[in-house]
């Protein structure tokens, strides 16, 4: 009972600071990484990716309309098994981040496709330790490659980017190879679609379906693959 009134406690506080605070700027589609400008992928079998950019909510929301994708799950990368509950996370000292793995067929999407979206649409690489209304470690921009290409391809990515001056500022993003991923409680899971208005989804998390749809409509998918279908 504690545990879930710090829960709601913490979901109002969230909604006050949202409606005072303003939201990122309209996401633009950024260059894809040179690896999506040659051939597809032969790759046999799906993969994970597992990346950080703020609430898991609103990134978990956006890789569930993303074709490809078979399974988007909330959760917690960066820290140790023990720690890795949302009472303890939202503390900011366990080194976890709110996080989502991505399941994908790498025939449909690729990695770097994936990260292209990350980029553009799911989150604000240069804002550090820190989305919007959302302060603090655990919701810093990370990359946890599963293999020493997803290392390459995101460490090459991030480079260009840069380069480039795609944005206004030098991007944030951390790349963890090599850390553990542990789902989230279940009343995390699926949050932006079963919880379509509550305002600190509406302010914060429903424009980026928006920009995911806009900017790229040959990747969208308008029904989500939900955590509940997929268990």
């Amino acid at each position: 009972m504690t545990s879930l009134f710090r829960h709601r406690s913490r979901l109002l506080l969230a909604t006050i600071v949202a409606l005072a605070v303003p939201t990122m700027a309209k996401a633009a589609s950024i260059p894809p990484p040179p690896i999506d400008r040659q051939a597809p992928s032969t790759t046999a079998g799906e993969e994970v990716a597992i990346l950080a950019g703020g609430c898991f909510w609103g990134v978990q929301g956006v890789f569930q309309h993303v074709n490809g994708v078979t399974s988007a799950v909330s959760g917690y990368a960066g820290g140790d098994r023990q720690s890795a509950r949302y009472d303890t996370v939202s503390g900011g000292t366990t080194g976890h981040a709110e996080s989502v793995r991505i399941t994908f067929n790498p025939k449909v999407i690729s990695y770097g496709r994936l990260l292209q979206i990350y980029f553009s649409v799911a989150h604000d690489p240069t804002e550090l330790n820190r989305q919007g209304p959302d302060v603090g470690t655990q919701y810093r921009s990370a990359i946890f490659p599963t293999s020493a290409g997803q290392e390459r391809i995101a460490k090459a990515y991030i480079a260009d980017l840069d380069r480039a001056h795609v944005f206004r500022s030098a991007i944030v993003t951390r790349i963890e190879p090599n850390r553990q991923f542990y789902p989230a409680e279940d009343y995390h899971q699926d949050f932006l679609a079963r919880n379509p208005t509550y305002p600190y989804i509406v302010i914060n998390d429903l424009p980026k379906i928006q920009d995911l749809k806009h900017n790229f409509p040959e990747a969208y998918r308008p029904k989500p693959v939900l955590v509940a279908e997929t268990q």
